[in-house]
C-alpha cells in the first residue's frame, strides 16, 4: 500500500474533533472506532493494530493501511473528466497518492498547461482579429450582425485557464480533505465510500465531447462558411466549458450520494445500537461533509461566477437574434442559433439543478433522518447527542456558495432566466421602434442602428448650432441658412 502521511492541517473548531472513547483507547488510536458497524468482526477476526513508529498522523493515516479499505475513491470516480481537462491545459495538479495532491509552479503539469495556453491563446487571437474584421465591416441592422457577435464572444471561455491556474491550490486542497473523509467513513462505517460513479464518468467524457464538436461544426455550417482552421480553437473552448460543467456535475452528484449514504448508514445503525459515543462520530463525519459542500464553491469559486456570467451572455446574444429573425421565417442560420441557446441553457441548468440537489441531501434530507429517530428507547446522553445533531446542522451552512457572490441552486438558475427575459424584451422593444424612427422615405431601408445614432446626433448638433446663431448679435437683415449635408438615407423634408 502506498504511504499516507503527510504534513498535519491546522485543527478547525469541530471540524477535526474526535469522540473519546475511553473504554477502548487502545484501539481508538489505532483507528478502531468502539461503536462502529464494522468494529466487531474486525476484532473477533484477530485484529492486530499496526505498530506505533513515532510519527504524527494525520486523519489518513489511521487505519489506512486494512486491506479492506479502499483509497482515493472520490479521485477515481471523476479521474477520467479530470484527466480530459487535464489533457487541455486545465487543472495542473500533481498528486502522488492519497492526501498528496498539490499545485507546483515548476511542475510538469503546469509547465505543459502553461505552453498549450500560450499556443491556444495566439490561435484564438488569430481567430479573434478575423472576426473583429468581420465585424467592422458589417453594413446590416445589429439583429443581422448577433451571429458575429456570437462568434466574438465564444472565445471568452480562454480566460478560464488563468483562472483556474489560481484557484488549483484550493482545488487541490479539496481532493486532499475528500481522501481525509474517505478514511473517517471507513472508520465510523466499518466500509469504503461506494460512490459508483466511475461509469458515469467515463461516459460522459466520451460522450459529451462527441457532442460539442458536433455542436460547434453544425453551428458553423448553418451560420456561417466552414472553415476548418477557425472551427479547431472553437471545438476546445467549447469542450473546455462543457466538460467544467461536467466536472462540477460529477463533485455535486458525489456530494448527494455521500450525504444520502450516510443518512441512510445512521439511520441503520440506530436501530441496532445506541449510544453517544456513535452519534456523536456520526456527527463528526457529517460536519466534515458539511465542509466539503461549502469548500466546493469557495474553491471553484471565480471559475464558476465567470462560467455563469459567460452562460447568461450567450444565451441572451443567441435567444435575441433566434427572435429577431423569426419575423422574417425560420432559416437554416436559426439552426445554429437554436443549438447554441438549447446547449448554453442546459449546461447552466445542470450547474444550478446538481448544486441544489447537493444541498439539499446534505441538510434537509439529513434532518429529515434525525426528525425521525425515536428517542424514548435512548439513554440521556444519546438523546442529547441527537438535539446537538440537530443543532449542528441547523447552524452549520451547507449551500454551495461561489465565494459569497452568490448560492448557485435553482433560485440562481430561475434568477438568470428573469433577468434574461427583461434584456430581451427591452432589446426587442428597441427593434420594433427602429422602423417608426426611421421614416417613411425609400433611402432608409438599409439604415442600420449607427446610422439612427449618427442621424440624433446630427439633429442634436443642429439645434445647438441654430440656438447659437439666434443668441449672436446680427449686423445684417438676411439670415444665412445653416446647411446640413446628410447621407442619401436621410429623412425627407
Amino acid at each position: 500500500m502506498a504511504s499516507y502521511y503527510r504534513r498535519k492541517k491546522p485543527d478547525m473548531v469541530f471540524l477535526n474533533s474526535k469522540p473519546i472513547n475511553s473504554g477502548n483507547a487502545q484501539a481508538y488510536l489505532h483507528g478502531v472506532r468502539k461503536y462502529s458497524i464494522g468494529l466487531a468482526e474486525r476484532l473477533d477476526s484477530d485484529y492486530i493494530p499496526p505498530p506505533n513508529d513515532g510519527k504524527r498522523s494525520s486523519v489518513s493515516t489511521i487505519a489506512s493501511n486494512n486491506p479492506d479499505f479502499t483509497p482515493s475513491v472520490f479521485y477515481r470516480n471523476i479521474a477520467p473528466v479530470n484527466w480530459f481537462l487535464r489533457i487541455i491545459g486545465v487543472l495542473p495538479m500533481v498528486r502522488r497518492g492519497p492526501s498528496r495532491a498539490k499545485f507546483a509552479l515548476n511542475s510538469a503539469a503546469f509547465i505543459y498547461s502553461v505552453v498549450f495556453f500560450m499556443l491556444l491563446a495566439f490561435y484564438v487571437g488569430y481567430v479573434a482579429n478575423n472576426r473583429i474584421h468581420a465585424v467592422r465591416s458589417l453594413s446590416g441592422p445589429f439583429e443581422e450582425a448577433v451571429i458575429a457577435y456570437l462568434f466574438l464572444v465564444n472565445i471568452l471561455p480562454i480566460i478560464v485557464i488563468p483562472i483556474l491556474w489560481w484557484e488549483a491550490r484550493k482545488i487541490a486542497r479539496l481532493f486532499n480533505d475528500w481522501d481525509d473523509f474517505e478514511v473517517l467513513y471507513y472508520q465510523i462505517s466499518g466500509h469504503s465510500l461506494p460512490l459508483n460513479l466511475r461509469q458515469k464518468a467515463v461516459y460522459i467524457a466520451i460522450v459529451l465531447p462527441i457532442l460539442s464538436i458536433l455542436s460547434v461544426v453544425i453551428t458553423h455550417i448553418t451560420m456561417s462558411d466552414l472553415n476548418l482552421n477557425q472551427v479547431v480553437p472553437y471545438c476546445i473552448l467549447d469542450n473546455l466549458t462543457a466538460m467544467l460543467g461536467a466536472w462540477w456535475f460529477l463533485i455535486c452528484e458525489a456530494i448527494s450520494t455521500t450525504a444520502y449514504l450516510l443518512a441512510e448508514r445512521f439511520q441503520k445503525a440506530l436501530k441496532h445500537i445506541g449510544p453517544a459515543a456513535m452519534v456523536a462520530d456520526y456527527r463528526v463525519l457529517w460536519l466534515r461533509l458539511s465542509k466539503l459542500t461549502r469548500d466546493t464553491g469557495n474553491a471553484l469559486c471565480y471559475t464558476f461566477v465567470f462560467m455563469s456570467l459567460y452562460l447568461f451572455f450567450i444565451i441572451t446574444l443567441s435567444i435575441y437574434g433566434l427572435m429577431s429573425q423569426l419575423s422574417e421565417g425560420f432559416g437554416i442560420k436559426d439552426i445554429g442559433l437554436t443549438i447554441t441557446a438549447l446547449w448554453n441553457i442546459g449546461l447552466l441548468f445542470y450547474i444550478c439543478d446538481e448544486a441544489h440537489y447537493a444541498s439539499v441531501n446534505v441538510r434537509t434530507n439529513f434532518q429529515k433522518k434525525l426528525l425521525m429517530v425515536e428517542l424514548n428507547w435512548m439513554n440521556s446522553d444519546a438523546q442529547t447527542e441527537i438535539n446537538m445533531f440537530l443543532r449542528a446542522t441547523e447552524m452549520n451552512p451547507s449551500n454551495i456558495n461561489c465565494g459569497g457572490f452568490f448560492d448557485v441552486n435553482r433560485t440562481l438558475f430561475k434568477g438568470l432566466l428573469t433577468t434574461m427575459v427583461t434584456y430581451l424584451v427591452v432589446l426587442l422593444q428597441f427593434q420594433i421602434s427602429i422602423p417608426t424612427d426611421k421614416g417613411d422615405g425609400d433611402g432608409n431601408s438599409n439604415m442600420t442602428v449607427v446610422d439612427l445614432l449618427m442621424d440624433s446626433l446630427s439633429n442634436d448638433m443642429t439645434l445647438l448650432g441654430a440656438s447659437s446663431t439666434v443668441a449672436t448679435p446680427s449686423t445684417t437683415t438676411t439670415a444665412i441658412p445653416t446647411t446640413v449635408n446628410r447621407s442619401g438615407r436621410g429623412r425627407k423634408g
